[in-house]
Order: C-alpha cells, then sequence, then structure tokens
C-alpha cells in the first residue's frame, strides 16, 4: 500500500465517524433508540479498534517511509559516491591516454631515429667490412711476400755460409799461396793473381734468383772447373733462343756457385730460374 492510499484509508475512517455521529443523533431521535444506541456504540467500538488498526498501519508506514527515505538517501549517496569516483576514474583514464599517446609519438620519434641510425650503421658496417676485405687481401699479399722474403733470406743465409766457407777456404789457400810465393820472392798481391782459365763447354741451368733479379743460384761449380771471377754467357732456349747477358763467378761451391750479372741484361729482360749459364753459346 502507498502513502497516499493509507492516507485515504485514514481519510475514510474519519468520515466513517462522522457519518456515524450523525447515524446516532437520527437514531436517538427513533424507537429502540437504546437498542440502536447499543448497536452504534459497538459500531463506534468497531471503528476505534479499526482506526486503532489504521493508525498501526499508518505508523508501520511512516516508519518503513522513513527508513525508505533513509535508504534512499544513502543509496543516492552511495550512487553519487560511485559517480564522483568514475569521474575520478574517467580523469585518470584521460590521462593514462594523454600519456600513453605522448609516450607512442615519442616512441614512434625514438623508432624512426634508431632506424635511420641502424641505417647508418649498417652503410659504416658495410664499409668496414670492405675495408677489412682489402685488408685481408693486403695481408695475405704481405704474408706471400714475407713467406718469398723468408725464403730469400734462406737462400741468402745459406749463401752467406757457402761464402764464409769458400772465404775461409780462400784464406787459407791465400795464405799457402802466400807463403810459396813469399818462400819463392814473389809479390803477394792479389790484383797481380789472374781468374783461372774457364774450362770449355760448360753449362749450367740458373736455379734460383734474388729479388733484385741480378744475383742467382747456378747449378755448377768448381768441381765443373769454376772459380771466382770467371764470367759466363746467359742465355735462354725455350719458347724461343735468345741472348740475355753475362754473369761473374762471386762464390763458388763444389755443384753449384753463385753468380752476379755483368751490367744490364739484354732489353733488361727479366732473369727466370731455368735460364742457361754456359762458358760458350751453343744452338741447340
Amino acid at each position: 500500500m502507498t502513502f497516499v492510499g493509507k492516507i485515504l484509508v485514514i481519510l475514510i475512517m474519519a468520515l466513517s465517524l462522522v457519518f456515524l455521529g450523525v447515524s446516532v443523533v437520527a437514531f436517538t431521535t427513533a424507537t429502540n433508540w437504546k437498542t440502536e444506541t447499543a448497536k452504534q456504540q459497538d459500531e463506534v467500538k468497531k471503528l476505534q479498534s479499526q482506526l486503532a488498526t489504521a493508525k498501526a498501519v499508518d505508523l508501520d508506514v511512516q516508519t518503513k517511509y522513513a527508513e525508505a527515505q533513509k535508504e534512499h538517501g544513502a543509496a543516492t549517496k552511495n550512487h553519487e559516491n560511485q559517480i564522483a569516483a568514475l569521474k575520478v576514474d574517467n580523469e585518470k583514464g584521460q590521462n593514462e591516454i594523454t600519456q600513453a599517446r605522448t609516450a607512442l609519438t615519442d616512441a614512434q620519434a625514438s623508432a624512426k631515429l634508431s632506424l635511420e641510425e641502424t641505417a647508418a650503421k649498417a652503410t659504416d658496417v658495410a664499409k668496414l667490412r670492405e675495408q677489412l676485405t682489402a685488408v685481408t687481401e693486403q695481408s695475405n699479399k704481405f704474408k706471400i711476400q714475407q713467406t718469398d722474403l723468408n725464403n730469400e733470406i734462406l737462400n741468402l743465409r745459406r749463401m752467406l755460409d757457402v761464402a764464409e766457407r769458400n772465404t775461409k777456404s780462400l784464406r787459407e789457400t791465400a795464405a799457402k799461396f802466400a807463403r810459396v810465393l813469399t818462400d819463392k820472392g814473389l809479390s803477394t798481391d792479389i790484383r797481380l793473381v789472374q781468374a783461372g782459365e774457364l774450362p770449355a763447354n760448360v753449362e749450367g741451368k740458373v736455379l734460383k734468383i734474388d729479388t733484385t733479379n741480378r744475383r742467382m743460384e747456378i747449378s755448377i761449380g768448381s768441381d765443373d772447373g769454376l772459380s771466382v771471377g770467371q764470367e759466363l754467357y746467359l742465355y735462354r732456349t725455350t719458347p724461343t733462343a735468345e741472348y740475355l747477358g753475362k754473369v761473374k763467378i762471386s762464390l763458388v761451391e763444389p755443384d753449384q756457385a753463385v753468380a752476379t750479372i755483368i751490367g744490364n741484361t739484354v732489353n733488361g729482360k727479366k732473369i727466370k730460374e731455368g735460364d742457361d749459364v754456359a762458358s760458350t753459346i751453343r744452338a741447340k
């Protein structure tokens, strides 16, 4: 029952009491007024009882209405608090969205810058790789040159050993000859001593060439009749026969010797391993 309905019930009860009073007055003028009065009194009591019940119901309604108002107020306040919290959350969310957009813009700018830096670094890396390839090739060339130089050093050391042995032998031989010459009253001046006569038909091959392309090691030596100071012809027969120049013996071993080019070769041609040396030039 609504509050208005309850008020209408109370109003109806009040009007009933009024009509009851009018009825009592009317009945008091009629016959059997005592009986009617008794009846009316019973009706009055009944109406009073109903009125009391209605008042109790009205009080209960008012109490419930007050409680409903209180609950409504609490609910309203709770809703208002929720709305305020939602507003705060919405503002916070908007701020976070703004911050996220700003961060995204910054991230995009940083990503673009990083891509540009990466592209630049990739270009630098490509250049460095090219430089590394060039350095590696140069290093390999240096290693080959170093190997050639090491081989040349070994050859020079071997030649030096041969030269030292020859020098020692020559010094001993020279000392012996000097003693013989002194005993016979002859001069010991080496400048007056001529190189021995070169044997005929002595032939050999060029075994090694130094880096200057002037000194060489040949395949004939003292066993073949060579001695220091003698000169040989230098030529090659393949692919075509051609004269290259002359060489002079500077060091001698039993089975090989070291010779040096006299002057320049013909037309400045390079000496090769396998070229021929001989006391005379013969067609082959």
